[in-house]
C-alpha cells in the first residue's frame, strides 16, 4: 500500500512539545471508527516511548521539525540577553511557563529555562516549578544538542555559559525589590508585637512594684505600730511605781 505524501518522513527527527525530541519510525493507517486513519509513529528517546499521532493532527498538537543551528543559536543567546523578571507569584508564573511550555518553540522553552534559572537564584523554587525547570531545560538541552550536533554535555556547558556568564551579576531588580519589601513587612510586624510585648512587660514590673510599695508601707505601719504599743506599755509601768511610792 502505497503512503500518501506527508510532512514529515519516516527517520526525520521532530519535537513533541512538552515530550522532547523524537525520531518517525513508521507512517501507517490504521482502522478507527470505521475510518481509516494515517498516523505518525514516533520513538521518544529521552522517555523510551512511543507514540502516534494522526497525521491530519501533528499540527494541532504541534508537532514540529528540529530548528536549524543558527535558529538554535539564537535560543542560547537569548539566555545571555537581559529580560524583565515576571510576578513572584509563583502559581501565576507556573502557568504563564506551562502555557509557553505547551506552544513548544524553542525560543519560549528558552525563556521558561532563563525566567526559572534567575529565579531559583533569588529564591528557590517551589517542587512544581523546579520539575517544570529542569522538564524545560532538558528539552531544550536535547534539541541545541541534535540541530547543532553537540554532546549533551557540551551543550549543557554552553547553556550554563550563558546563563551565569563569567564575571557578570544578573539584574533582576525588581524581583530583589520585592523580596526586600516583604521581608521588611515581616520585621515591621515582629517590632510592633516585640514592642507590644515590652509594653506589657513594663506594665508588670509597675504592677509588682507598686505591689512592693504596698507592702513595705504596710510593713512601716505595723511597725510604728508596734513601736506606739511599746511606749504605752512603758509609761503604765512608770505610772505603776509613782503610785507605789
Amino acid at each position: 500500500m502505497s503512503i500518501p505524501d506527508t510532512k514529515f518522513k519516516i527517520n526525520q527527527k521532530v519535537v513533541y512539545p512538552s515530550q522532547g525530541v523524537g525520531k518517525i519510525t513508521d507512517i501507517f493507517e490504521k482502522k478507527f471508527n470505521e475510518k481509516n486513519i494515517l498516523y505518525y509513529k514516533i520513538y521518544l528517546d529521552v522517555s523510551d516511548m512511543i507514540v502516534m499521532i494522526p497525521v491530519d493532527r501533528a499540527d494541532e498538537m504541534g508537532i514540529r521539525s528540529i530548528v536549524s543551528a543558527d535558529e538554535a543559536q539564537k535560543a542560547v543567546d537569548l539566555l545571555g540577553e537581559n529580560f524583565e523578571p515576571v510576578t513572584s507569584d509563583w502559581k501565576l508564573r507556573y502557568q504563564m511557563n506551562l502555557e509557553l511550555l505547551k506552544k513548544g518553540s524553542i525560543s519560549d522553552i528558552a525563556t521558561i529555562v532563563r525566567c526559572l534559572y534567575h529565579r531559583s537564584k533569588v529564591k528557590e523554587l517551589p517542587i512544581l516549578e523546579r520539575k517544570l525547570y529542569d522538564n524545560a531545560k532538558k528539552l531544550l538541552e536535547d534539541e541545541i544538542s541534535f540541530s547543532m550536533g553537540k554532546s549533551p554535555k557540551e551543550v549543557e556547558t554552553l547553556l550554563h555559559a550563558k546563563l551565569e556568564p563569567p564575571g557578570t551579576v544578573r539584574e533582576v531588580k525588581r524581583i530583589l525589590e520585592e523580596e526586600e519589601d516583604e521581608f521588611s513587612d515581616d520585621e515591621e510586624e515582629d517590632e510592633e508585637i516585640t514592642s507590644g510585648n515590652d509594653r506589657s512587660s513594663d506594665d508588670d514590673d509597675n504592677d509588682d512594684s507598686d505591689d512592693k510599695d504596698d507592702a513595705d508601707d504596710e510593713s512601716d505601719d505595723k511597725s510604728s505600730s508596734s513601736t506606739d504599743e511599746e511606749e504605752e506599755e512603758d509609761t503604765d509601768e512608770g505610772d505603776s511605781f509613782g503610785e507605789e511610792d
